[in-house]
């Protein structure tokens, strides 16, 4: 039985059936919105840079939005598989009041990621000369930049209509910030153009900006005036790059660590029919995706949501994530496992971007 499938697009499967599958292919580490869904690949991130990117000689870019921007954010520091090992435990246990409200939403989340940076994460990010972190974030206008959740519900219906039309027509009330440790103006090529401010990361507004690219329309509170960006409201990462349809450095292959093969390129895609990422976008990129049989064997079957917070008790709940962060270090073993095998292209099915085969 398959645990771990891997695909690749064009130019890595040519790269690694040239040069075999080996960490100085690698410019870049990406990771996926989804909340919750991650903890199904949290044995992969333990060991992904310890054990295996970390041999790379060169700089990495490590890159991600919301979920995603805060597994970057652990991968980042010295000690990447105890960050990563905070961050999965604290999320799995976090428990809200029966009606929480966005405030102590927020709060809690400030308080995970406090406990996954510690004293020196920010510090150890910043001055890493190895790994150069991304947080994707959006800034606000209009109806979606209030606080008040009935003008969030009408910008967010009016983004999510327009979406249906015209991907790029949410620019209006959507624009891409990126936040780095040392900002790259050419880390990647947007085949939707949409508008985009660089900004560097410091340790005024490392903080906020990761914790903006997670804080969730409604759910969440808005970060409001991000030290040393523009003035105003930014929110999830996910509501322009959820899965990422952005071509990264053409130069260099990009490690995708991901939840579904077929990934979506907005967070208003996921409910529009034939919506899907372009080729282009994923030449360059190798997916670590689990397998149907792996997620079967999961509890329930399937990958932990955050529609689980008001599915299911805490209690069994939490029970289930645990597990499932578990079980995700069986991953890790099926990953090192092909690292070392000999006939590794044997193993790898090229990328095919149709949402319906989500394998």
């Amino acid at each position: 039985m398959s645990l771990l499938n891997i695909y690749a697009g064009s130019v890595a499967r040519k790269r690694i059936q040239e040069e075999g599958f080996h960490a100085g292919l690698f410019g870049g580490f990406l990771g996926a919105s989804g909340g919750p869904k991650w903890f199904v690949l949290a044995g992969l991130d333990k060991v992904i840079f310890p054990e295996f990117l970390d041999a790379k000689k060169t700089p990495i870019d490590v890159m991600g939005s919301s979920a995603g921007a805060f597994r970057a954010a652990c991968l980042a520091q010295d000690k990447p598989a105890e960050a990563i090992d905070r961050l999965a435990k604290n999320y799995a246990n976090t428990v809200y009041s029966a009606k929480p409200d966005a405030k102590e939403i927020t709060l809690k989340g400030y308080h995970l990621l406090h406990e996954m940076l510690g004293e020196t994460g920010i510090f150890e990010a910043l001055c890493s000369n190895k790994k150069n972190v991304h947080f994707f974030v959006q800034h606000c206008h209009g109806l979606v930049s209030s606080e008040k959740k009935l003008s969030q519900i009408l910008g967010l219906s009016l983004a999510a209509a327009k979406n249906m039309i015209k991907r790029k027509s949410i620019a209006s009330q959507f624009s891409r910030a990126v936040f780095s440790a040392r900002p790259k103006k050419d880390l990647f090529i947007d085949p939707y153009d949409f508008p985009t401010d660089y900004y560097a990361l410091d340790k005024e507004n490392y903080l906020l900006a990761l914790m903006a690219s997670g804080s969730i329309p409604i759910v969440l509170e808005g970060i409001k005036n991000i030290p040393n960006a523009k003035p105003g409201i930014y929110r999830d990462g996910g509501i322009i790059d959820y899965h990422f349809d952005l071509a990264f450095k053409q130069s260099e292959l990009v490690l995708y660590p991901h939840f579904y093969n077929t990934p979506t390129p907005g967070w208003f895609d996921k409910n529009v029919p034939g919506r899907q990422c372009h080729q282009s976008s994923y030449e360059n990129v190798v997916m670590l995706v689990p397998s149907q049989e792996f997620v079967a064997k999961l509890p329930y079957s399937k990958i932990p949501d955050r529609k689980d917070f008001k599915e299911m008790e805490a209690e069994q709940r939490i029970k289930y994530w645990l597990e499932t962060i578990k079980q995700s270090d069986r991953l890790a073993e099926a990953f090192l496992q092909y690292v070392q095998c000999d006939d590794i292209m044997a193993k790898i099915k090229p990328i095919e971007l149709h949402r319906k085969s989500r394998l």
